[in-house]
């Protein structure tokens, strides 16, 4: 982590619609050095509300609320205002609104009993520009995939949607939870040049953000 990240703390929204949930959240996140607690919302419109006031990193959202679900604030927050991630909570692994979230624009998934450190690594990766999905959820959505492509990338088929060899390559790294520096790294090229094959790929396989381009590259067989 770079000395600038270390001296800003990350702003975060906390949403639930139980105050014991609310509650118990904002106090863990007190005893994690560099999160800040900016707003408590009650439901999704109150998330909202508190995103439009207090421009926060990332929002912990929960999915089941009253008046306005976590989903569909989800879509709202990421629509109006694109700078603030979302990181969907839930109180099981096996919760079907996943896919809806993840399309919605979320770029990470918890269950409600991660602990701290699980809490914070998620945020920060995601308030970085990565995906980040609790392992348990990622063997559910692996669960939930439809059937790979009899002539998917891995059994050595054409690519899907008119992919290159290259931008193979970097969705599968993107698969695997790799940051844009570490897929540089990784294919010895520059950092800008992994930015344009992403750009890209998400164009042609029409996702907005890394958590729908991850999805993506599990149900076309491309990541594993």
């Amino acid at each position: 982590m770079s000395d600038a990240a270390q001296e800003r703390p990350l702003r975060v929204v906390v949403a639930d619609d139980q105050r014991m949930v609310r509650d118990g959240i904002q106090l863990m996140l007190s005893l994690v050095g560099g999160v800040d607690v900016v707003r408590l919302a009650a439901d999704g419109n109150e998330a909202v509300a508190a995103v439009a006031a207090c421009d926060p990193d990332v929002v912990l959202m929960d999915l089941r609320m009253p008046n306005c679900d976590g989903v569909t604030a989800t879509r709202r927050i990421r629509a109006e205002h694109p700078r603030t991630q979302v990181v969907v909570l839930t109180t099981f692994a096996d919760d079907t609104d996943v896919f809806d979230a993840l399309r919605a624009g979320a770029r990470g998934y918890l269950t409600k009993d991660a602990g701290a450190e699980e809490v914070e690594r998620a945020l920060r990766r995601v308030a970085a520009g990565h995906a980040d999905l609790d392992p348990s959820v990622q063997r559910r959505l692996l669960g939930w995939l439809p059937d790979r492509p009899a002539s998917s990338p891995a059994g050595g088929g054409p690519a899907p949607d008119g992919l290159t060899d290259r931008e193979l390559d970097v969705l599968r790294l993107i698969g695997n939870g790799l940051s844009n520096g570490e897929i540089a790294t990784h294919l010895h090229v520059s950092e800008s040049t992994v930015k344009t094959h992403v750009n890209h790929l998400f164009a042609k396989i029409r996702v907005r953000d890394r958590a729908q381009a991850v999805t993506y590259a599990f149900r076309n067989g491309i990541a594993s």
